[in-house]
């Protein structure tokens, strides 16, 4: 079937797992990750118990009771305002004391989000073989990849969701190419406080040569205080354009209490977090921020992410513009697929992938 129709099919059938206590870690394994059924297949079965694969470490399950006792909220944005030097100023101090915030009235039209989120739904309910045409082993492109958790292969705790990245496809290009006016606003917007004062060529290369978008699918989970839907990390991007559902279960870390913050949905909007990338080749300046994600007992989830990243060859380091005033560079130059290839053969592990580029 050609990847085109993969949006347009609603065919829907039911997984089947002959075991119904999931007590043979390597059948759930075999049905989940080699079957391609995914945690939405796993969860269609009817399970009333989380598989032990998925069980947490007790330290990631303690943070589960503690992720909304807070009153901390990350800034919203109004692209709208007038007042241009308003916004950036906004815009920056947000990446610089939280590395997150959401942006409403952002230019993207609200269409071309409902479509994309109506396709994210079209493709997870797609039949089991279809969608597993498209994992790493049997597809024919490495534009598109359909999988579950993170890295299965290095995780001791596999995440609760399955995903499709991919480099463009329909109404994840045109999500893609509506979203690009604002994000080169955003990219201005920092870089100009780091004393970049053009997106030329060069920089434009730099920090948003390479963009893939993930479409993300949550299904309920018999036992949410046990898992998590993503574990504790900071991105590897420039920036992460985030559109989510009306669900929630984002929560990022404060830079100022260490608190663990909800980001609830606001219609209509984007969240923007700032990633590795940026935080390097701003000298610290911008901050990437753990965040993770809450697995749900009652409501399936979506988000579609877009990563901003440099070109898989640029060398990333602290920004000359930025050192020239006699700054110390806390990082070290690094190839960019380098520290990606090191992020994707671990599990999450917070923050820590940031030191492979520490001097």
């Amino acid at each position: 079937m050609p990847l085109q129709r993969l949006f347009q099919v609603s065919t829907k059938m039911a997984p089947t797992l002959s075991t119904a206590n999931f007590a043979d870690p390597a059948e759930v394994t075999e049905f989940v990750v080699n079957k391609g059924n995914g945690v939405k297949g796993l969860s269609e079965t009817g399970i009333k118990a989380l598989p032990d694969q998925y069980i947490q470490p007790f330290e990631e399950r303690l943070i589960n009771k503690f992720v909304n006792e807070t009153d901390e909220a990350i800034p919203v944005i109004d692209m709208s305002d007038p007042n241009e030097n308003k916004v950036a100023e906004a815009i920056c101090d947000a990446a610089e004391k939280w590395g997150f915030f959401q942006v409403i009235n952002h230019g993207v039209p609200l269409d071309v989000l409902d479509n994309v989120k109506a396709a994210t739904h079209r493709f997870f309910n797609l039949p089991v073989e279809e969608k597993s045409r498209f994992t790493k082993e049997n597809s024919l492109t490495t534009n598109v990849r359909f999988g579950t958790s993170f890295s299965p292969r290095a995780e001791k705790a596999l995440e609760w969701k399955d995903y499709l990245s991919l480099f463009f496809v329909n109404e994840a290009l045109e999500y893609m190419n509506k979203s690009k006016t604002m994000v080169r606003k955003l990219l201005e917007y920092l870089g100009k406080n780091l004393n970049v004062k053009e997106l030329d060529e060069t920089k434009e290369s730099l920090f948003m040569g390479s963009i893939r978008v993930n479409l993300n699918y949550y299904p309920i989970c018999p036992n949410p205080d046990l898992t998590v839907g993503v574990g504790r990390h900071s991105d590897v991007s420039s920036l992460t354009i985030l559109l989510q559902d009306q669900i929630g279960g984002l929560h990022v870390r404060s830079l100022s209490s260490g608190n663990w913050v909800h980001v609830p949905p606001v219609p209509g909007s984007f969240v923007i977090n700032i990633g590795d990338a940026m935080q390097i080749l701003s000298n610290g300046r911008y901050k990437s921020v753990e965040h993770r994600v809450l697995a749900n007992g009652s409501n399936n989830r979506i988000s579609v992410p877009i990563f901003v990243n440099p070109k898989p060859e640029s060398v990333i380091g602290p920004l000359p513009e930025v050192i020239a005033n006699g700054e110390e560079p806390i990082y070290k130059d690094v190839v960019y697929s380098d520290y990606v290839r090191y992020f994707f053969k671990k599990a999450h592990d917070g923050k820590k992938t940031v030191d492979f580029a520490k001097i």
